[in-house]
């Protein structure tokens, strides 16, 4: 049993698929499926159920998970330490919404790893980034993925999936999207990217009688509008350093409800660039001290 699928196994369990996990250690996703497969036979018993259309990790998945986490985690240290000091200036774009809340504990990691790492920040649109990104007036960004999975000349790796919300004024006693939308206007978050297309495609589905006058790209500044009473929003949660400022109604959309896949890129001649690694683990990190996961390079 080689100890690449052992990580590979953490990565399915950070992405919650297969695919995923695919993006995420450079790998197929038959060639995942086929590492589970003799994990499961290493160990004599399943390591997800199968029974629905999407494998789904089982609590012996997560127990062999958790056992490794600790070695694995020393094993990079004795890497890191070993390894010739990681300097110089490297370009990272990151979208708006990010800059408050995976930013600062991304930062704050690379400075710790590595404090000899200058990181020049370049804000802007999704597809603004990863058109500079292409032309190399970048050399990494964290950006929603399209749909699609995105381009082919740049290298995904996937970070966390961020769902949408419905926020509504904080006298609002309605219970249900399509009631707020009757008697509120909807304030739409643009719908030129791409969890705004998400959000626009929703409230079609749900709520086709809903009313727009108002749309922006700023999710504080749309939480601000609702927090006046100006109108109802689907977007990606904004965050509780937003909602502190813009008292809300926050509404979940439930387990079907959208969401958008935050990911780190860099083009593909980059991916074993060393300050681009830094950066990549840098992301990882931020996002587990976030939600208080443990997560490895």
């Amino acid at each position: 049993m080689k100890i690449e699928a052992f990580r590979t196994l953490g990565a399915v369990l950070r992405g919650g698929s297969f695919a995923a996990a695919a993006a995420d250690m450079n790998l197929s996703p038959s060639a995942v499926s086929l590492q589970m497969k003799q994990m499961e036979e290493y160990f004599g018993q399943p390591l997800f159920d199968r029974s629905a259309l999407q494998a789904r990790p089982n609590a012996f998945a997560e127990e062999v998970d958790e056992v490794l986490r600790e070695t694995f985690a020393k094993l990079d240290a004795l890497r890191r330490r070993s390894s010739p000091t990681v300097s110089g200036t490297v370009r990272l774009g990151i979208i708006e919404p990010l800059q408050v809340t995976l930013l600062p504990p991304m930062l704050r990691w690379v400075r710790e790893h590595y404090p000899q790492l200058d990181v020049r920040l370049v804000r802007g649109r999704g597809v603004e980034l990863v058109e500079k990104l292409k032309t190399g007036e970048l050399d990494a960004a964290v950006v929603t993925q399209p749909e699609s999975g995105g381009s082919r000349r740049l290298a995904w790796t996937p970070l966390f999936r961020e769902p949408l919300v419905a926020i509504a004024p904080p006298d609002s006693t309605e219970e249900t999207l399509s009631e707020l939308l009757h008697q509120h206007e909807w304030i739409r978050f643009d719908k030129t990217t791409i969890g705004g297309g998400l959000a626009a495609r929703y409230v079609a589905q749900h709520a086709p009688h809903a009313r727009c006058r108002l749309e922006l790209q700023s999710l504080a500044a749309l939480t601000a509008l609702v927090s006046e009473g100006l109108g109802v929003s689907v977007l990606p949660d904004p965050g509780p350093q937003v909602y502190a400022v813009h008292p809300v109604r926050v509404l979940s959309l439930g387990k079907q409800g959208p969401a958008r896949q935050m990911s780190f890129v860099c083009r593909q001649s980059d991916q074993e660039n060393r300050l681009v690694q830094a950066l990549r683990s840098g992301a990882k990190a931020a996002h587990a001290r976030r939600t208080g996961l443990s997560i490895r390079g």
